[in-house]
């Protein structure tokens, strides 16, 4: 037997073992496939901050329908329902400015609870307690160049907001 006839007996033996037994990959959904459908009821809120339920909801509703193959729907034709509790919003300052002592820096502290339960059996698909997201905002104008930044407490809660629904979307995802 000439040497290529032998390397081409090796690689037809090759390709067979491989069709047989597989490379080793297999194709797995990113979110559970018996799932069609999600209900988000307005988030519950009990903090001071009003509004801030209504911003957490139309974010994780845009996130859900963005990232996932779910439909956001009313509760009474969804397979599962995603409810959750704003339980503290914080500010932290982080700095100063050197002339007046005014906020330069501050963070934006967002912590919920949520639970992703199936509406036809009852059971709990996720569960987070103490689920949190920071985010940063400069409510002043730089003393050294004059520029206006002044952010409002709105776009740090804003971040802080989308910050949050992209990981719950993330936690929605099957186990591997």
């Amino acid at each position: 037997m000439s040497v290529v006839a032998h390397v081409l007996r090796l690689l037809a033996v090759t390709a067979i073992v491989m069709s047989i037994a597989g490379c080793g990959y297999a194709h797995k959904e990113l979110f559970p496939q018996n799932v069609r459908s999600v209900a988000v009821p307005i988030f519950e809120n009990r903090t001071f901050y009003q509004g801030i339920e209504f911003d957490m909801t139309e974010a994780l509703t845009k996130e859900i329908e963005l990232r996932t193959p779910y439909k956001v729907v009313a509760e009474a034709g969804a397979d599962t329902q995603l409810r959750g509790t704003i339980v503290s919003v914080n500010q932290t300052v982080l700095s100063h400015r050197p002339d007046g002592n005014l906020p330069e820096e501050l963070d934006v502290h967002v912590t919920i609870n949520f639970e992703w339960k199936d509406l036809r059996t009852g059971e709990i698909i996720r569960s987070r307690k103490g689920f949190d997201r920071v985010a940063r905002y400069i409510p002043t104008r730089s003393p050294v160049s004059g520029r206006a930044m002044s952010e409002t407490y709105s776009i740090g809660q804003h971040q802080a907001v989308q910050s949050l629904a992209q990981e719950i979307v993330s936690v929605m995802r099957a186990d591997w």
